[in-house]
């Protein structure tokens, strides 16, 4: 039995990741879990590139992106289902705050959209593939 799903969204892709979240409704309201969505912006706060941006840059950034993953959630889901969701903002490496939030929580299964990979991701390896491998939970990826 499932107790918590936790939904990882790119909210720099707009409604990109709709069928990510729906999936992950479905399969939370299966076995009545707690739903929760992250989002992950990138750390701009250490090494030389923290120079290029103002001291309250973060901070803004991440009051910008919680309320972009709070509208996000408000569009897809039901104002009621919307109200038990956690809403979870993280900075760094996608992967790796997927994976410490999942731990953190106790998460059962995550759900993460995939798209085709390009050349690029042959050689990097995208998020999908790295929470795939290095999960201590179960997770479904959402072919886009």
């Amino acid at each position: 039995m499932i107790k918590s799903v936790l939904c990882a969204v790119d909210i720099s892709e707009g409604d990109g990741d709709t069928p990510v979240l729906r999936q992950a409704v479905r399969l939370a309201d299966l076995d009545g879990a707690q739903l929760d969505v992250i989002t992950v912006l990138p750390d701009y706060g250490e090494g030389m590139v923290s120079g290029f941006f103002s001291p309250t840059h973060h901070d803004e950034a991440m009051r910008k992106a919680t309320q972009a993953l709070r509208d996000l959630t408000a569009a897809i889901l039901s104002k009621e289902r919307d109200a038990s969701v956690r809403h979870i903002v993280a900075s760094g490496r996608a992967y790796e705050a997927i994976l410490k939030t999942a731990r953190k929580a106790g998460t059962d299964l995550i759900v993460i959209g995939a798209h085709k990979p390009d050349f690029k991701d042959y050689l990097l390896g995208p998020n999908s593939a790295r929470v795939v491998r290095h999960s201590d939970c179960s997770v479904f990826v959402v072919r886009q």
